[in-house]
């Protein structure tokens, strides 16, 4: 997701979400979603990729998320006469790190989305940006060449990164009607066949992928898109699932969008009604990118403390609403550049953020009057076990126990506790090989 894309989405009033002391059984189902985990350059770069596999490793991280370049692995990429050559077979391409951070993800036993991404070799599209109507004849040929070198360890792919931002795919517009849905309709249906063409039919074909928010001028808002790729008039694509990349902005995961088409985090009730009136009820809707920028990014970023808050507030939304099927964290360390992403569980250098320890333990605590409702969840659980709920009062020299509580098999719990000013919480947490591990402190909200 990019940082413009976030900055047009308007800012409007926060919103509180409704919480029960535990989630209901349908959205207990949710909880058990996958969290594709996207590293970036430091999971996909020979030189980092093993420490960074051992690191996703020891934070519970059992689903990877890799964005696959079209124009990084295609021969003669940036020439405008296409070479002579069979695009749909895998030996004709040099998959060079994506080839080999598939296969240790594999080898890890861990689940794999492939979301294909622009740009698009220079031959496969109608300028020199690589992402104006990339050809979907020459797209659906290398979805079929994907397919055959990576079928064997990916179970989902994601048709186009971003097709709603002119990063990722343009026109977005013209004459000032969209013109990226239909772009993108035609890119999935070649996509979606091309990999059944590999012997992939049995996978999840994911549609979307859509950023957060559009302007109505350079890129077309979320829901916008998406009635045009769904629109009534067209063929039915097959669709397994809608992806979203839902960042928010500084104001945290309760932030709503003045424009109703545009969608963050806490407001993906817009995407699912969106996807009911468009005939798709049934529909599951995967969050495949998301994270919370944090300082140095003086733009989106909240400090360091806050990120591990909104952080944990933004899984419980996503763990207790029963049509998510998927969640997502981006990234593991933060981009070099403050020009890029500042979403990760550590600093450029390296150091630990409190969202490290946060990610195997999150949670949140909501005040409802007297009470603190908390929700937990530990990562990976591996089956029922045991939490540590701490209190520590204002003036506290220290941490107390204050309860235990178990969690169900997916790593779930929930407690009602007594709410006081000044209180922080955290979780202790004792894995089955005796490694104790502790949360953050973290403060009431509501």
């Amino acid at each position: 997701m990019l940082r413009d894309a976030l900055t047009r989405v308007a800012l409007a009033a926060a919103l509180l979400l409704a919480c029960a002391a535990g989630p209901s059984p349908a959205a207990q189902a949710a909880t058990r979603a996958p969290m594709y985990f996207d590293a970036g350059t430091a999971a996909v770069a020979d030189g980092t990729r093993e420490a960074t596999l051992r690191r996703l490793d020891a934070i519970g991280v059992r689903a990877l998320r890799v964005t696959l370049v079209w124009a990084a692995v295609a021969p003669d990429a940036g020439n405008t006469r296409r070479p002579a050559f069979d695009a749909t077979d895998p030996t004709n391409y040099d998959w060079g790190a994506y080839g080999r951070l598939v296969d240790a993800a594999q080898a890890r036993g861990w689940r794999v989305l492939v979301t294909f991404s622009a740009p698009a070799p220079r031959w496969a599209s109608a300028n020199a940006d690589r992402v104006t109507r990339p050809n979907t004849v020459e797209f659906g040929a290398f979805a079929t060449a994907a397919g055959r070198r990576f079928g064997a360890a990916v179970d989902a792919w994601g048709l186009w990164n971003e097709p709603n931002h002119p990063r990722f795919l343009r026109p977005q517009y013209v004459n000032g009607k969209p013109a990226a849905p239909a772009l993108y309709r035609a890119l999935h249906l070649a996509g979606v066949r091309g990999l059944e063409a590999a012997g992939q039919a049995a996978d999840t074909m994911l549609a979307g992928e859509t950023a957060p928010g559009g302007d109505r001028k350079r890129s077309v808002p979320p829901l916008q898109f998406l009635r045009g790729v769904l629109c009534n008039r067209c063929a039915k694509l097959r669709i397994d699932g809608w992806a979203h990349h839902p960042y928010a902005n500084r104001r945290g995961p309760f932030y709503v969008p003045a424009d109703r088409d545009n969608v963050t985090i806490g407001v993906m009730k817009r995407l699912e009604t969106a996807l009911d009136r468009a005939g798709r009820r049934t529909l599951p809707v995967w969050v495949t990118e998301y994270g919370v920028q944090s300082s140095p990014d003086t733009l989106l970023g909240v400090p360091l403390a806050q990120q591990a808050e909104f952080r944990s507030i933004s899984e419980r939304l996503l763990r207790t609403d029963p049509r998510v099927a998927a969640t997502a964290q981006y990234l593991l360390t933060d981009d070099t550049a403050l020009s890029g992403f500042q979403s990760g569980l550590m600093t450029a250098g390296g150091k630990a953020k409190p969202s490290l320890d946060e990610f195997r333990l999150p949670l949140t605590v909501r005040r409802q009057g007297a009470t603190a409702l908390l929700w937990g969840l530990v990562r990976p659980a591996g089956g029922a076990t045991r939490v540590e709920v701490l209190v520590r009062d204002r003036g506290a020299a220290r941490s107390a126990v204050s309860t235990t509580r178990p969690t169900d098999g997916a790593g779930t719990w929930t407690a009602r506790l007594r709410w006081r000013a000044g209180r922080t919480w955290r979780v202790r947490w004792t894995a089955a090989d005796g490694a104790t591990y502790v949360g953050p402190p973290v403060r009431a909200y509501g």
